[in-house]
């Protein structure tokens, strides 16, 4: 590989395409100077010079700090010129990753033809074939569905979706072996498994609760503009350390306030600013807890993880957004085993007939245990 000085790049016109590579699991969660190190052989300052340079993109964006941390399946992208790679490096780096989805793809086939084999006609396959528990959804996760849209109730742990980064990152015969998503499993349920679904809007891995998807091309548009309109209705409930107070929040988003966490900023002219506005109402305060309603204005990532844990009133269980910028963080005397986030009540306007439709749902066993519990207390 060959680190060209940067001074050297405003007088070289590039006849290559831009560098880029995606986020994996070695580098999830690690600076932006550890992948271009760990990608490209980079010291700190060289790494550093590029970044402040302006010649790196995260997701598109430019990345002005060199310690932002990453998260898997990020993309990153470095200017064309900036770091030049000598032929032989390329092909090994391509052959690398063509290597790795293909032993990923075969392990998976082999594993599955050697269980075929035992199996004689007529004999329901071995359950290592069968979908785990874990991926299978009960008929109550369909909360509401007709030939345009489906509405589900997410359980905990299930992703909703696959991030298009990270099916880059695997490849099609890959993606096969990987846990399956909220949105590869309702096909099946719904009964029409060669009909995807569209996922117009997220919720966290480990928040449960109410999630829309489109059927067709034309309800996700339709979907995807109320969205963004910010018309949708949705309401949270959550369990917080301590009684927060009973506001309308509106504050600015950035992706790193300062130690590689989302968080807000007083900088609204900050490259990637997004406003944030969440309404915050309490339900209960229960001494050193409290059931709190939310409800979302806007729909950015985290928003009432950060809202709530800014406010110093973090989530039962959560373990990012529960601390000041460098700060340690909040005791957390609950018990509980993820951040205590449900989406307990969505609306919106359908968009085949411009009927308004509402549902709710409850909070799981473990929501509505760990609640119990703190009354009781």
């Amino acid at each position: 590989m060959i680190h060209k000085p940067l001074a050297a790049l405003q007088h070289e016109t590039p006849f290559m395409p831009p560098i880029q590579f995606v986020v994996d699991r070695r580098e999830h969660n690690k600076t932006l100077a550890f992948a271009l190190k760990n990608r490209y052989g980079l010291s700190w300052s060289q790494a550093k010079r590029l970044v402040e340079g302006r010649h790196v993109k995260v997701s598109g964006q430019v990345e002005p700090n060199v310690t932002r941390k990453l998260q898997l399946g990020k993309r990153i992208e470095l200017a064309s010129g900036t770091i030049e790679l000598k032929p032989e490096d390329r092909k090994k780096l391509a052959d690398k990753a063509k290597r790795k989805a293909e032993k990923k793809a075969e392990g998976g086939g082999q594993k599955a033809e050697k269980a075929k084999a035992k199996t004689k006609p007529g004999v329901s396959p071995p359950s290592a074939l069968r979908p785990p528990p874990s991926q299978r959804l009960p008929e109550s996760t369909i909360v509401y569905q007709d030939e345009s849209i489906v509405v589900a109730n997410k359980p905990v742990g299930l992703t909703t979706m696959r991030h298009k980064d990270e099916a880059e990152e695997f490849g099609e015969r890959a993606l096969k072996f990987l846990p399956k998503t909220l949105a590869d499993m309702l096909p099946i349920l719904l009964g029409t498994p060669n009909r995807p679904v569209i996922a117009v809007h997220r919720i966290d891995r480990d928040t449960s609760g109410l999630v829309v998807f489109a059927r067709t091309r034309d309800a996700a548009e339709h979907l995807t503009k109320q969205f963004r309109k910010h018309t949708v209705e949705r309401q949270y409930l959550a369990l917080t350390r301590g009684t927060p107070p009973a506001k309308r929040i509106d504050s600015v988003f950035v992706r790193d306030r300062g130690d590689g966490r989302r968080g807000s900023t007083t900088k609204a002219d900050a490259p990637d600013a997004k406003r944030a506005i969440t309404h915050v109402q309490v339900r209960e305060s229960l001494g050193n807890f409290a059931l709190v309603e939310c409800r979302l204005e806007t729909g950015r990532t985290h928003q009432v993880r950060i809202h709530l844990g800014e406010a110093g009133t973090p989530l039962c269980g959560e373990t990012v957004y529960d601390r000041p910028i460098n700060g340690k963080p909040l005791p957390d005397d609950s018990g509980a085993t993820r951040p205590m986030l449900h989406a307990a009540r969505l609306g919106f306007v359908h968009p085949d007939n411009a009927t308004t439709l509402n549902w709710e749902a409850a909070p799981p066993e473990d929501f509505a245990k760990l609640l119990e519990s703190i009354r009781k207390q």
